[in-house]
């Protein structure tokens, strides 16, 4: 018989069971195999369950998952794509089935855990007497039991699963609630099938069922055997108190209270948040977001419930938001994050991925890729040595690493724009390409702008004179005619190498997307900056046609002929020396919002009011303010325009302890700032 596969990958609790009955009803089959991998009959099918998938030649293969992405790299025939021969008929993600009522809603609460046992201690395998009473002291248990029952359960009693970080830690934290008078266990690997099915009915009871030898539990107290393959649906509370490992892991824990049942209007989730290198993962899984770029991880925490579809609702205490934000501003262990994403899209595609597959499937960020390799080859020789080592010669990377950090990000779309032309014609029509350009865009060309693309892609776009010395011969563009451009012939013929080819290929698509999701609708005719977006210095050289990266000097204030820009780094960094009121070179500016509208900020030392510094912020006809929250973060948030209302004169003592002129500004914004970015500015101010 034909081999047919239909691959439908959902979310736990989403109809699996269901959607596979109704799809053999509509297609008529009389007899239907159906196959659980599930607890006992999972160990008792073990040898032999590929073995009944090859005997059998069905009309129709149906596999339904959960976790489509969770797979044995080592051990061959695990990857359930390749099974199915990677034909997905259809994938349904948290978010989705939120947003389509198909799942309780949840309403999550990120708590401030007063447990200071970091990650490092609670993997060992002994932890010291100190930390075990971190974990499991009076204090903690208080703490948990205080916030359970302060953010309560939807039902007649509290029906929880409690995840921990350690075997010893369940066991000792379920004897500390039994003792508070909650009824509660500890389940872990070594419980036998019948103690596992004895504690989910308990759990699940009503209490007018209770017996003697049956008493109702109002917790079980877990490890890892809870993440997957439970079915209890009246689970109404989840309390996480581990760190968070993996999105996968988060996912499923919190799907364990996310089945509808009579009675339960919604599920509480409380995550008590410690001191954890991975905290970052939090919002990276609640958003559903996998690309890990900690822009859009730190936009998902500070605006809360718009992106969660339906009646769900995200909440995180000010401490615990803070902890999340260390942890953005310091990612630990990318490379391993990026190599876990790679696998998963190979696994998912059944070849090798390139950029825009991370960017299509929402997997990591192709700029975070490139933040830590420079180029995709060099990725991709790290994961593929035995293929793509040496393929690329030297000429080659150097064009791919120029225009990986060039045009890759998307910010305008001339430069890759005339690159796709070359991508297969020899000359462009100056005309042609900017009548193409306004019929799919929609807007007249800036030809300033067009043209500085050009001096761009002839590697002109570079900080030193040694980055000019070994970006000036990528040898992409003639312009001696301002009619046309032409293709050189050293780049025409590169293009003739495939793998070559397919990677400047890789990154004008990913370029000309990232444009049109992030900065084509927002743009407008008299700016190039969209509002609230963030650009890094090197963005704001490159929109304002500066010629060069000017990165390294824009710092502060920079003019340029009718606009002035004004970089401000919202938290300054506290000197470790008690001696010093600042850190070196970062005096103690009282630059902050008043309100929504009113910003006020201080000149640098030495810049008084009548200086030439405050007359080239005084007399710029466009006036930009860009803010980031720390130094931690590379990029800055667009704030808009502003007009200046007040200027007075100030003094300021410098790092000498001499009193210097200084002006205080008082600025009106033109846009008044969206209140979730302004509440994530000035959160945890630093005195």
């Amino acid at each position: 018989m034909e081999k047919v596969t239909i691959t439908p990958l959902t979310r736990e609790g989403t109809g699996k069971t269901y959607a596979s009955a109704f799809a053999m009803r509509e297609l008529g089959y009389k007899k239907v195999l159906f196959l659980v991998h599930r607890g006992q009959l999972a160990r008792q099918t073990k040898k032999t369950y590929q073995k009944v998938m090859n005997y059998f030649k069905p009309k129709l293969w149906l596999g339904m998952t959960a976790t489509p992405d969770k797979r044995d790299d080592e051990i061959a025939g695990r990857n359930i794509y390749e099974i199915f021969n990677y034909q997905i008929a259809y994938e349904i993600r948290l978010q989705q089935a939120m947003e389509e009522d198909i799942l309780c809603p949840f309403h999550y609460f990120g708590i401030s855990d007063v447990s200071m046992v970091e990650d490092k201690q609670l993997k060992s395998r002994k932890l010291t007497e100190r930390d075990f009473n971190q974990l499991t002291g009076d204090e903690r248990v208080r703490h948990i039991i205080e916030q359970a029952e302060y953010y309560g359960y939807s039902g007649d009693r509290v029906k929880g699963l409690i995840f921990c970080s350690r075997i010893d830690e369940s066991e000792e934290l379920s004897q500390k609630f039994n003792v508070a008078g909650y009824r509660t266990i500890a389940l872990n690997g070594s419980a036998s099938e019948d103690e596992r099915a004895n504690a989910f009915e308990r759990l699940a009871m009503d209490e007018k069922d209770a017996a003697d030898k049956m008493e109702p539990l109002d917790y079980i107290f877990s490890v890892e055997i809870l993440n997957e393959g439970v079915d209890i649906v009246e689970v109404n509370q989840v309390i996480m108190l581990r760190p968070t490992e993996s999105p996968i892991v988060f996912v499923q824990q919190l799907g364990r209270g996310l089945r509808k049942a009579e009675g339960k209007e919604y599920v509480v989730i409380l995550d008590f948040i410690g001191n954890y290198n991975n905290n970052f993962m939090i919002p990276a899984a609640l958003s559903g977001d996998r690309t890990f770029n900690p822009d859009i991880i730190r936009k998902y925490v500070i605006s809360g419930n718009s992106t969660i579809p339906g009646a769900s609702t995200v909440h995180f205490d000010e401490v615990a938001k803070d902890k999340i934000f260390s942890s953005i501003d310091k990612i630990k262990g990318m490379r391993a994050i990026i190599k876990s994403s790679y696998k998963n899209l190979k696994n998912k595609l059944g070849r090798i991925p390139y950029l825009v597959d991370f960017y299509d499937n929402g997997e990591v960020d192709p700029l975070v890729i490139i933040r830590e390799y420079k180029t995709y080859q060099a990725f991709l020789e790290a994961e593929e040595r035995e293929v793509y080592a040496g393929k690329i010669s030297e000429q080659e990377l150097i064009t791919l690493e120029y225009l990986s950090k060039t045009v890759l990000a998307g910010v305008r779309p001339y430069e890759l724009e005339i690159l796709k032309c070359f991508m297969k014609q020899e000359v462009i029509h100056v005309d042609d390409i900017v009548r193409e350009h306004q019929e799919k865009y929609g807007y007249v060309a800036d030809m300033e702008s067009f043209e500085n693309a050009v001096a761009v892609l002839q590697g002109r776009f570079v900080s030193k004179d040694e980055e000019y010395q070994r970006y000036c011969h990528v040898d992409i563009i003639n312009n001696d005619n301002t009619c046309i451009l032409q293709r050189m012939a050293g780049y025409a013929e590169r293009l003739k190498h495939m793998e070559f080819y397919h990677q400047v290929e890789d990154i004008i698509e990913v370029g000309l997307k990232r444009y049109l999701d992030k900065y084509h609708a927002g743009r407008t005719d008299d700016c190039p900056f969209v509002l609230y977006e963030k650009y890094s210095r090197r963005d704001v050289s490159l929109l304002m046609n500066c010629g060069k990266d000017l990165s390294s000097t824009m710092y502060g204030m920079y003019r340029k002929e009718d606009d002035v820009f004004v970089f401000v780094t919202y938290h300054k960094e506290k000197s470790k020396d008690d001696s010093l009121r600042y850190v070196e070179g970062k005096p103690d500016y009282a630059d902050a919002f008043e309100d929504n509208v009113t910003f006020k900020w201080d000149s640098q030392i030495g810049r008084g009011v009548e200086s030439s510094y405050m007359k080239e912020v005084r007399t710029a006809h466009r006036k930009h303010l860009f803010v980031k929250k720390s130094d931690a973060e590379t990029n800055f948030y667009y704030m808009g325009t502003f007009d200046i209302t007040d200027i007075k004169a100030a003094k300021k003592e410098d790092k000498n302890g001499k009193q210097r002129d200084i002006a205080k500004v008082t600025m009106r914004m033109n846009h008044s700032v969206r209140d979730d970015l302004l509440r994530y500015l000035q959160s945890n101010i630093q005195v």
